[in-house]
């Protein structure tokens, strides 16, 4: 691995004069965002059991993972090209496409901001009702406002949303503690469900199934993989804050690495240790409460205490959304994929006005939309294609730009594994955001939302080129500034 020069942890004047992004980061940090997934995978395992069988269950977890940990491989090239970027995957889409075809720029962005965002709303409304049943059973009431109405469940969900906002404005760093202490919380359980049950001597694999058979089973496989993705792909995440790492290249390769590694351990390990000590009869009757049986049934753990870990993870969940979003919100503004306006940092270097835009976005899905869920499992339609995109873009890169500084140099065995990756995502996107009657997950309305989405974002596209910037010819898109010089290395 190269190394580099040791860089500043304030606050960077840019080219145009604006403050940058501070460098206060290391690689732990990043790796702390990513348990985001195993936090992920708590809420949707059991669903997946009891759709899919344990057997078929623990074989998709893992494959969608093993998938997730070769893409997030060739992440870490891209990543050391543009250090400088928060866009993360999607700024690497936008790159590799913007010769061929530069509206994937926009609709990368879009697609990979649009589920990120909004997933704050989600959780928070989660928290307002687990918050509500756990230990405000009888606060059932309604205040009227017209178009719509709040309830206790969406108050609490919308104070979560504001404080989380407010710790983010202050600078990631600020809210580093609430993600080492939230992550602290979720590893006990994690630790817990995979480690005691095979201690205890009760677990076994006879009561285990697998329900995935012929060209159906097959279907089946990549629609729950197309719900999957969320999860596991999300370890990409890491590469979003490349630009706030004290050492770009270094920390964003051990992040995203420990990350994806750490990610397939427990995406194994978990589901076959629950199913096989509580059985799939046991999580295919309570898929989201189950845990706190098993919890109590492993430890002697009281309900309270599980809970709390459940709304630790969910607050894990939602910090790395915030400050996840609201950089890529940032980089569109930044490199002319929408309107400047977002493209703006504070004096402390916070992405302010990006922040701002996700304040306004989430308070109004609670509110009036109070279960977006469907909305936000829809999203993967632009977030699987981002990946698509991304994934394809290095080999383009590749081809383009044979000569460009990559600090980090992948094999070249990498490039033909880009597009039979390639070919398993896009037929993932295509069977899963169409497989409405096997999960129930939603149906043509949320796949029309999705797609206004995406299409949002050319209309912002061409504003920003030909209004703001006066350009008549957007495939002059603005490229990220070059890394500086440094060695490169075959990983």
């Amino acid at each position: 691995m190269s190394t580099q020069s040791p860089l500043p942890s304030e606050p960077t004047a840019q080219p145009d004069g604006q403050a940058a992004l501070p460098k206060k980061m290391r690689w732990y940090d990043g790796f702390a965002m990513s348990l985001t997934m195993p936090a992920a995978l708590i809420a949707s395992l059991g669903a997946s059991i009891g759709g899919l069988g344990a057997w078929g269950a623990i074989a998709l977890w893992a494959a969608s993972m093993v998938l997730a940990t070769a893409t997030n491989w060739i992440y870490t090239e891209l990543a050391a090209m543009f250090p400088e970027s928060s866009g993360g995957i999607a700024h690497y889409a936008a790159e590799g496409w913007k010769k061929r075809a530069p509206a994937v720029g926009p609709i990368a962005a879009i697609g990979y901001w649009f589920p990120w965002t909004t997933a704050l709303a989600v959780y928070a409304g989660i928290i307002g009702s687990l918050v509500q049943a756990q230990w405000f059973p009888d606060q059932d009431w309604t205040v009227s406002l017209g178009v719509t109405e709040l309830s206790f469940p969406i108050v609490v969900g919308l104070v979560v949303i504001v404080l989380l906002f407010g710790a983010a404005m202050i600078g990631l760093h600020a809210a580093m503690w609430v993600v080492y202490v939230t992550g602290g919380l979720l590893l006990i359980p994690l630790a817990v469900f995979m480690v005691v049950p095979f201690l205890k001597g009760d677990w076994s694999a006879s009561g285990l199934h697998w329900n995935l058979h012929g060209m159906q089973g097959l279907r089946e496989a990549l629609v729950w993989m197309y719900i999957m993705a969320w999860t596991s792909f999300g370890v990409e995440v890491c590469a979003t804050f490349a630009p706030e790492y004290k050492d770009t290249v270094r920390d964003t390769s051990r992040a995203l690495r420990a990350g994806v590694l750490f990610c397939l351990g427990v995406f194994i390990v978990l589901p076959l240790s629950l199913s096989g000590y509580l059985g799939e009869k046991t999580i295919a009757a309570e898929p989201t409460t189950f845990y706190v049986k098993a919890f109590q049934d492993l430890v002697g753990g009281a309900s309270d205490l599980m809970v709390l870990f459940i709304i630790a993870s969910l607050l894990l969940i939602m910090i790395t959304g915030l400050a996840d979003g609201s950089r890529v919100l940032y980089a569109m503004g930044r490199e002319g994929l929408t309107v400047r306006q977002v493209g703006v940092l504070n004096r402390r270097g916070v992405p302010a006005r990006a922040l701002t835009v996700a304040l306004v976005i989430n308070v109004l899905v609670l509110v009036f939309l109070k279960s977006p869920l469907a909305i936000i499992v829809t999203g993967n339609l632009g977030y699987i294609l981002t990946h698509l995109l991304a994934v394809t873009a290095f080999a383009l890169l590749r081809k383009d730009r044979p000569d460009a500084v990559r600090p980090i140099r992948l094999p070249d065995f990498f490039v033909p594994l880009s597009y039979v990756l390639a070919l398993v995502i896009a037929a993932v996107l295509v069977v899963g955001a169409t497989g409405f009657s096997i999960t129930g997950y939603g149906g043509y309305k949320e796949l029309s939302i999705a797609g206004a989405v995406l299409l949002s974002s050319i209309a912002l596209w061409l504003y920003r080129t030909r209004i703001q910037d006066k350009n008549p010819t957007p495939e002059a898109t603005p490229t990220a500034p070059a890394p500086a010089p440094v060695p490169s290395k075959t990983d």
